[in-house]
């Protein structure tokens, strides 16, 4: 009889425990989310800029070498 309590008063705290954490822990994820947004938004936009202009340079020099080509005929 001991082991069915027993049983039964852990899948109670199971019960109680499993949504109760993932409940602190949606409440924590949305606060870390929005205090952190901005950051990542500045950091993100940031990155994606350097990696056009790194991209761009390319052209700018695909462009001068086509150029230097057409120079040389």
């Amino acid at each position: 009889m001991y082991s069915l309590a027993g049983s039964s008063a852990f899948a109670a705290l199971i019960w109680w425990v499993v949504p109760l954490t993932a409940l602190i822990g949606g409440i924590g994820y949305v606060i870390w989310v929005a205090k952190f947004k901005s950051k990542f938004e500045t950091e993100t936009t940031r990155s994606m800029g350097q990696f056009q202009r790194f991209q761009n340079s390319f052209r700018e020099n695909e462009v001068d070498d086509h150029s230097k080509d057409e120079n040389q005929l």
